[in-house]
């Protein structure tokens, strides 16, 4: 191998992973989206449902079929984490939002934590959102 033909290599070596970031769109971040509560405030009673949105913070357009891994609601706002009830992830009704049943038997604030997957985006999509069950 000669010294050009080296040198050739050697700048293509360099320069092939920074060509591929330069020329690719910008791509999302797990900070762009967001959940947020369909109505923060519910009524107590067995099978709640609680709904959501995830939404993509830079065009304000809900995002469907996030696969959510990690659900858990609990009372952690009123300083009761432990009062954790379970929660079941039910079909959406429309593109982009998320609802869950569980029963909320207990007036007070409680937080419902999720863990997401947007589709074609990496990271982890966290949130904590806190509603008010009342009477």
């Amino acid at each position: 191998m000669t010294i050009v033909t080296r040198r050739v290599v050697v700048i293509a070596t360099a320069i092939g992973p920074l060509s591929g970031r330069l020329l690719s769109p910008a791509l999302a971040d797990a900070r762009d989206y967001e959940f947020q509560l369909m109505q923060s405030e519910v009524k107590k009673g067995d099978g709640v449902v609680v709904a959501v949105r995830l939404v993509d913070k830079r065009s304000g357009k809900a995002m469907p079929d996030a696969v959510i891994y990690a659900k858990r609601i609990d009372m952690a706002p009123d300083g009761m984490a432990a009062m954790a009830v379970p929660i079941e992830q039910m079909p959406s009704t429309e593109p982009g939002v998320y609802r869950f049943k569980a029963d909320l038997t207990m007036q007070g604030r409680w937080q419902l934590s999720l863990a997401a997957k947007v589709q074609g985006e990496t990271g982890t999509v966290e949130s904590k959102l806190v509603l008010k069950v009342v009477p």
